[in-house]
């Protein structure tokens, strides 16, 4: 059976443990909602720290450019 929530009066829905447990979410992590159809996508917001370096080595040769669209 999958895990579920409920909205409470006040808004607030908590994320099932099994959840938390197999992502590795604590205490204190931002989510960013993320409208898609009739539902919505839940995603942690990295921290900057690790989006360091993320694109090192990266070469822009190849890259589209708005000019070669059709």
């Amino acid at each position: 059976m999958n895990p579920t929530a409920t909205l409470s009066t006040k808004y607030q829905i908590s994320i099932p443990k099994a959840i938390r447990a197999a992502q590795h979410w604590e205490a204190g992590v931002t989510f960013a909602f993320i409208p898609k159809g009739t539902g919505v996508l839940l995603v942690p917001v990295p921290k900057l720290q690790t989006l360091k370096g993320i694109a090192r080595g990266a070469s822009p040769e190849g890259h589209r450019d708005r000019s070669d669209r059709v």
